[in-house]
């Protein structure tokens, strides 16, 4: 009769235990697989909450670097009003450093001080294209501009920076009164450019320019800065209000037609006495030879 050895068959217990506990999976429904439900669900969660972490994380860098530059550049106007007065610098001094100075402040026989002069002036002078100067005239010819709208406005940042002066109007620059306008032109400006503003001859082989394919800005700025023989009109002498009332007058009256027949380049009465008289004796002439060829 043989009996068995406990210390023998204790070893392989302790196996089976170990087995059932760590290589094989708990019965479902028992408290083991329960508990692990659990831990696996609340890793789950955390895995979910970190991805949705990180993807709110990316979305947001995302709509930061679309937004921000624009957002940026419309709050930082002085960076770009920084990197236009650089660009302006760099066109003066490429065109403009030889007659009017390094400092703005003008050269003898060649350019005067633009020192004052303001945004206003470089906008007449560069953008009706008498300036740069081809060369030394009685009078800086208009003809067409060579610097490009954006390069002006440089030019005009750099010279407003450090020059300082009048500056650009903003706004409608026609919406003044018409006929305290035509007062105020017959008054301060017919008597260089022609009441209809078509220009005439001044002395020492000058001329005041015609008006009629002058821009609102080119005349507004022309009586804020003054060029060539023409007065200085600033707020003192024409105020804002009086200077769109002059712009308005002179943009209707070059759209009207002439009642009274042919215009005759509108310059007045000189013009009208010239063809009367040069008509008129003609005629006369002529009837008179004819009458002594008959006679």
């Amino acid at each position: 009769m043989s009996t068995t050895n406990p210390s023998s068959e204790a070893p392989v217990d302790s196996h089976r235990g170990l087995r059932a506990r760590f290589g094989r999976r708990p019965v479902a429904g028992s408290p083991a697989a329960a508990a692990r439900d659990r831990r696996r669900s609340k890793q789950r969660r955390r895995l979910a909450n970190v991805a949705g972490l990180m993807a709110a994380l990316v979305l947001t860098g995302v709509g930061y670097s679309v937004l921000a530059p624009g957002a940026s550049a419309a709050d930082d106007s002085t960076g770009t009003a920084s990197n236009a007065v650089e660009a302006g610098q760099e066109l003066y001094t490429r065109s403009c450093i030889t007659c009017h100075g390094a400092n703005l402040e003008g050269v003898q026989d060649r350019g005067p001080s633009l020192i004052g002069v303001g945004e206003a002036a470089v906008y007449f002078q560069v953008h009706t294209g008498r300036m740069p100067l081809v060369r030394q005239e009685a009078q800086a010819p208009e003809r067409a501009p060579i610097f490009t709208e954006e390069q002006i406005e440089q030019l005009m940042a750099y010279i407003q920076a450090n020059g300082g002066g009048p500056t650009m109007p903003s706004g409608d620059l026609r919406d003044g009164d018409l006929a305290a306008g035509g007062e105020l032109f017959r008054l301060n400006c017919a008597q260089c450019h022609n009441f209809t503003g078509e220009g005439g001859a001044l002395s020492s082989g000058k001329r005041a320019p015609s008006l009629q394919e002058a821009s609102d800005l080119v005349i507004y700025t022309a009586m804020l800065s003054g060029p060539e023989n023409m007065p200085v009109f600033g707020d003192n002498q024409l105020t804002p209000e009086d200077k769109r009332a002059i712009i308005n007058y002179v943009q209707t009256i070059k759209e009207q037609a002439d009642p009274g027949g042919a215009g005759i380049g509108r310059v007045g009465p000189v013009a009208e006495g010239l063809v009367i008289w040069t008509v008129g004796m003609g005629s006369l002439l002529f009837g008179i030879f004819w009458m002594g060829t008959k006679a």
